[in-house]
């Protein structure tokens, strides 16, 4: 249960501007929210609700006890409706049904509120009908669409509908939604590292790649300092059969170029910061035998490394030609 303050911590600009349209009863007739998972769209689309059908609400803050804040919270008020994926898609039939509940009166009042999850898996079929009760709706009525992919909304949806953009979670924070859906620490690190999508940190975590990409990258970098005759070895026996793909070669470059950056956070003290949580120990030592320039040169290499990538150069000579550059610093 989470009130207004405790949601403008995470979404400031969207909570502010819902709350402002709530005191001057101005709310849109339908919102469109847009955000990767995590972000608190559903979280803020209850609140709204909330704040829609309580009659105890003090200023824009709902009572959060009365009848109707209970069963909002619980998902089982009368006038609130909510539409998910049936399988992979969500069909025509479950606009259809949601029109015909609108048709009759409200249970509680004259207001109806739905909320669609997942807006952008609506069928075409189904996103021509929501359409039409868009623009129609039989009752008085407060529209709710998320989803993670805005762009795959029916253009003349999004034109009907205020847009409204949740912004990424914090990485800390996207980090605790990754670990509570299972996934370890140091690999949570890794992927709130590289993404701030929940879908594409989860599909990266799906098989063990990522974790073996995590330990190759962190065997280079030591024995880029402690064994450098063994670099171009570890190069041909593990990074070339790992990284075949050019997707999966641009992960590694960002691998490395995370592996950098914390070491040039160990150099000015951010520890904060660290990607690699449970390698500080080794980042201390190279941060003894390195300057913040030579950090900072390397990283520069590497970005240089990633925008060769695209020209579809040999990805061995690419590797052998950037890892004799950080060695040589």
């Amino acid at each position: 249960m989470n009130t207004w303050e405790q949601l403008r911590v995470t979404q400031p600009l969207v909570v502010n501007m819902l709350l402002r349209s709530i005191e001057k009863k101005r709310l849109a007739h339908a919102y469109l929210f847009e955000g990767s998972k995590g972000t608190g769209k559903k979280r803020v689309a209850l609140q709204l609700t909330k704040s829609f059908f309580c009659k105890e609400r003090t200023g824009i803050e709902p009572c959060q006890v009365c009848t109707d804040c209970k069963r909002i919270e619980h998902g089982n008020h009368p006038d609130m409706h909510v539409i998910e994926p049936e399988g992979q898609s969500i069909k025509k039939a479950q606009i259809d049904h949601l029109q015909k509940e609108f048709s009759y009166r409200g249970m509680e009042s004259t207001q109806k509120v739905y909320i669609v999850d997942d807006a952008d898996k609506m069928t075409a079929s189904a996103a021509n009908s929501l359409l039409k009760f868009l623009e129609d709706p039989t009752a008085p009525t407060l529209a709710l669409l998320l989803t993670e992919n805005g762009s795959r909304i029916l253009p003349t949806i999004q034109s009907r509908s205020q847009q409204l953009t949740f912004s990424p979670l914090p990485r800390e924070e996207f980090m605790k939604v990754l670990e509570d859906a299972g996934i370890s620490k140091q690999i949570s690190s890794i992927l709130a590292s590289l993404t701030t999508s929940f879908e594409e940190a989860t599909a990266l975590s799906e098989g063990d790649w990522i974790a073996q990409a995590r330990s190759v990258v962190i065997q280079l970098q030591e024995e880029l300092y402690d064994r450098p005759s063994q670099v171009l070895f570890t190069l041909q026996e593990k990074w070339l059969p790992l990284f075949k793909e050019r997707r999966e070669q641009e992960l590694g470059l960002d691998l490395i170029l995370l592996w950098l950056r914390d070491l040039l956070y160990i150099q000015i003290g951010r520890y904060e910061h660290l990607t690699y949580l449970d390698q500080r120990n080794q980042l201390e030592q190279q941060a003894l035998s390195s300057s913040q320039e030579r950090t900072s040169q390397n990283m520069s290499a590497v970005l240089e490394a990633k925008r060769h990538l695209s020209a579809n150069v040999n990805i061995q000579l690419l590797m052998e030609k950037l890892l004799l550059s950080i060695q040589e610093g």
